[in-house]
């Protein structure tokens, strides 16, 4: 997990990709959870955290994620 001022000093293209790797990192736990694999729950609600974090970041900053994130 990532500290809120290591997500603040992140580059606008490096705050992108680590936002397009938390939303797969959450997918992939939710699927896990899903299907019961996953054992540790709290991993959850910290994906959840990190991605809100960073996409409350990438809106103050005025970044458009639809069409960064389209981009690749």
């Amino acid at each position: 997990m990532t500290r809120p001022g290591e997500v603040r000093e992140m580059t606008d293209d490096m705050l992108v990709e680590h936002i397009r790797t938390a939303r797969q990192e959450l997918f992939g736990l939710r699927f896990r959870h899903a299907t019961g694999e996953l054992e540790n729950t709290a991993g959850l609600s910290n994906a959840k955290r990190e991605l809100a974090r960073a996409l409350t970041i990438a809106r103050e900053r005025g970044i458009d994620l639809d069409r960064e994130l389209s981009k690749s």
